[in-house]
């Protein structure tokens, strides 16, 4: 009977199907960064039903949570959100400044390919990156071979924390044009 599991638990193994947990940075460690050293203090922001429809339309699933924790100095957030790539989530960290993208890394990585988007070659394209009138990227993403799933999850974060910030900054979420 024991054999006959780690049998299986190799065979799983070696079929690709067991996923380990890459973490690159921790996320007190992200945020430390975001505010050279001093965080502040952890905020929450509440979702109501114009942000989680705003959120719905960026992601093209609903949102699974209520609640977005984020820290705040001045114009300056920081956020860490998942998102599911093809099916797993991939934690991102996401700071941003007068609504402009600062950084975005890459924290915790979990499928079993595509991690070539944790790479400055990748994640740079974001800085500067901004929300147009339709909630998106006022750039062109370029992508990565391979790893178009995971792409899009983290373009879609950097847009939703574009959206999340503005709300906390103006007290506003304005309507996408369509």
């Amino acid at each position: 009977m024991i054999k006959n599991g780690l049998v299986a638990m190799l065979l799983l193994i070696a079929a690709g199907g067991a996923h380990a947990d890459t973490v690159y940075q921790a996320p007190d460690v992200f945020v430390q960064q975001a505010f050279e050293g001093a965080a502040p203090q952890m905020q929450t922001l509440w979702l109501n039903r114009e942000l989680k429809q705003g959120v719905k339309s960026i992601l093209h699933h609903p949102f699974a949570t209520m609640r977005v924790r984020y820290w705040r100095d001045g114009s300056r957030t920081a956020w860490i959100l998942d998102e599911i790539g093809k099916e797993r989530p991939i934690t991102l960290g996401v700071v941003i400044e007068n609504k402009t993208i600062m950084q975005l890394k890459v924290l915790t990585y979990r499928e079993s390919r595509g991690g070539e988007v944790r790479h400055a070659f990748f994640t740079s394209q974001f800085i500067g990156a901004m929300l147009n009138n339709k909630w998106q990227l006022d750039r062109g993403i370029d992508g990565v071979t391979g790893a178009t799933m995971s792409v899009r999850a983290v373009t879609r974060v950097a847009q939703v924390a574009l959206l999340f910030h503005q709300h906390v900054t103006t007290g506003t979420t304005r309507v996408a044009q369509q």
